[in-house]
């Protein structure tokens, strides 16, 4: 605050502008919209808490820096035009604002003045460095006391079925999870991010009898996942197989009867197939681990291991990580029973030929007829959801529990949360702060395969054609320390970023070709443009031994040309940008932002020369393109992408 005091003293303001939930020495925009909102009540006489909300940033950059809509102002019984003028012409000289301008007539358009906004700006994003933009008081209790501590969010996302690889469904939860989490954490909360992994069921039976069977320790230990995979594809076939034996003796055995002939012997052999049936004893499997017997519980527990580990490595390459590895097996019995019977006890059930619904279309129509349990006791994903959502309420005692869910799960978390809601006490609170946040689907993707959606299939295939594309360029190639590294890194960024371009519940079609080209709105683009600004530094180093290590300290008046002073109003603008992601919820918020500033500086490059330029002009000039790099480097990072210094 000090030094933001001193940089305003400099251009003529005697104390910092700063309004409720305003944040001058994080946000230059706040300066301006405090500044300008102390004008306006002046000379208006409104109230400071009308004004502020409504000095709304601009789409373009020619509409001025922050506008208002006169009739916003909420004055009653004015000519709004009449009233607009005479606000533009009352308006005082000011050392950070130009004279405001009217624009379709009850339109007030502020344009900041670029000398001090060039200097609290870059000051601004220098001094901050990796945390510029962000503000950790947002997620405090209580905003007006640093000492209230953060607001605690428990998020599950990912959540692949041990023993599979992953699929593009999951990429998808696993990278909006993973992006949300970052948000949040920058907004200041405690975020706990939870793995909830499928790890539980009847299949894991068949996996075990799978391993018996066709499982090779060498394998297992090489690639458990890859292995235990192809096992339980072998084993499922054999019990698809068995199935269409036994409908095709059923089929033998009803025109046999119709003939009058003798089918003991055939119904004898369906008995048998049945009897010694992969479904049959994978059930019996399973019924062991859920008796806890010691066997069965080491297998799956081992199998669970070493997919968790497999997972970790893939988490690592997509800079993921988590803080809890939980799942369907671990939600106790005793929660899904206590769930059952408050169900019960709230007058919420009904039987249903046996079994155990709750009759949703009171609350909504659309909602439909839960079932919660089975005619024989077990329970259901919905049962154990609702167990799970308790738990995670005594574990942590989140002030959100957000689940990153596809749109197709829609139905079951909207049941879900309305029975909790339904359910009173305790498990009504639980409802109020969970929050569903859905996504669309991927379409039209392709692997070397052919067949299966499977995330290593698809950043291998990516990867290539990065690798590909930069040893076309052999003078470059030669400078990259780690090619196939950095390559991965780009294939990675194209992935993400393909995804991440749309609205989160739109489909998109996956396209290898246009994800991994070098120009257009794409992940290699973005890193091209952060590569580039790493360059101009070293260049820039080489050529002038002694850049000073704190760049604040140059003469940053030098940099008047159009070029310069438009770049720096985007730049102002990131901690506005990442305000509104924090409420959108949205990665293409950050993205789209990024992308806007990837042109403006590709348009600038021939303008504002730094190597060649007399020295003072290009420190100036370097002190903005590092300002840059670090803005693009801290969007980039949000997003979950690892920012690449040469390709």
């Amino acid at each position: 605050m000090d030094d933001l005091s001193r940089t305003l003293q400099q251009v003529g303001l005697n104390t910092v502008p700063q309004e409720p939930n305003c944040f001058p020495t994080i946000n230059p925009f706040d300066i301006y919209r405090s500044h300008i909102t102390e004008l306006l009540a002046e000379i208006t006489g409104v109230d400071k808490n009308i004004i502020l909300p409504v000095l709304q940033t601009t789409s373009k950059l020619e509409n001025g820096d922050l506008q208002m809509a006169t009739p916003a102002l909420r004055q009653k019984g004015k000519d709004m035009k009449a009233y607009t003028t005479e606000i533009v012409e009352k308006f005082p000289e000011s050392p950070l604002v130009k004279p405001p301008v009217i624009v379709n007539g009850t339109f007030i358009c502020f344009f900041f003045k670029p000398e001090p906004l060039i200097s609290l700006t870059l000051s601004t994003i220098l001094k901050a460095g990796p945390s510029y933009g962000f503000n950790p008081s947002l997620g405090l209790k209580d905003p007006s006391s640093p000492s209230s501590g953060p607001k605690k969010m428990v998020i599950d996302f990912s959540s692949p079925n041990i023993a599979k690889p992953f699929h593009a469904g999951h990429l998808r939860s696993t990278i909006i999870g993973g992006f949300l989490a970052n948000v949040y954490k920058a907004a200041g909360w405690d975020v706990v991010r939870l793995n909830y992994l499928g790890d539980w069921g009847r299949q894991y039976g068949i996996l075990a009898l799978g391993f018996q069977k066709f499982g090779s320790e060498e394998k297992l230990k090489e690639d458990p996942i890859g292995h235990l995979f192809n096992v339980y594809v072998e084993i499922s076939r054999i019990s698809a197989q068995e199935e269409e034996d036994v409908k095709s003796k059923n089929e033998e055995i009803l025109k046999l009867k119709e003939k009058g002939e003798d089918v003991s012997k055939i119904e004898a052999e369906v008995r048998e197939i049945e009897e010694n049936s992969v479904n049959e004893r994978a059930r019996n499997i399973f019924k062991s681990m859920v008796n806890g017997e010691p066997e069965a519980i080491a297998t799956w527990t081992r199998f669970r291991e070493l997919s968790i580990k497999k997972y970790q490595e893939t988490y690592a390459r997509l800079n993921i990580k988590f803080d809890v590895y939980s799942g369907e097996s671990q939600i106790s019995e005793e929660s899904m029973a206590t769930a059952v019977a408050k169900i019960k006890e709230a007058g919420l059930s009904e039987d249903s030929q046996g079994a155990t619904i709750i009759n949703l279309t009171k609350f909504n129509k659309k909602l439909g007829k839960a079932l919660i349990q089975k005619k024989d006791g077990t329970s259901l994903y919905l049962t154990r959801d609702i167990g799970a959502a308790h738990e995670r309420w005594n574990n942590y005692k989140p002030d959100r529990l957000v689940y990153v869910v596809a749109s197709q799960q829609d139905l079951h978390l909207a049941q879900l949360f309305q029975i909790l809601k339904a359910m009173g006490g305790e498990a009504k609170e639980i409802s109020e702060r969970c929050q569903h946040i859905n996504f669309g689907m991927v379409l039209g993707m392709s692997t070397r395969k052919g067949t299966v959606k499977f995330l290593d299939d698809i950043l291998r295939d990516v990867g290539d054609k990065m690798h590909e594309v930069m040893k076309t360029n052999e003078g470059k190639y030669a400078q990259v320390a780690d090619p196939l590294r950095t390559a991965d890194i780009l294939g990675i960024s194209a992935v993400i970023v393909q995804d991440m371009k749309g609205k989160r519940v739109n489909n998109y079609h996956f396209d290898l070709d246009r994800m991994t080209a070098f120009e257009g709105d794409t992940g290699p683009y973005l890193q091209y443009a952060h590569a580039r600004l790493c360059s101009i530094y070293r260049k820039a180093a080489e050529a002038t031994p002694d850049i000073p290590s704190d760049l604040t300290t140059v003469d940053l008046s030098l940099l008047n040309e159009s070029h310069a002073i438009d770049l720096v109003r985007q730049l102002a603008a990131w901690p506005d940008v990442f305000l509104t992601t924090l409420k959108t919820q949205e990665p293409t918020t950050v993205l789209m932002y990024l992308f806007k500033m990837a042109h403006a500086l590709s348009s600038s490059y021939d303008h504002l020369q730094v190597v060649g330029s007399e020295r003072n002009v290009m420190l100036a000039r370097l002190a903005l393109y590092s300002a840059a790099r670090q803005t693009l480097n801290n969007g980039m990072r949000l997003l979950g992408l690892s920012p690449v210094e040469r390709m």
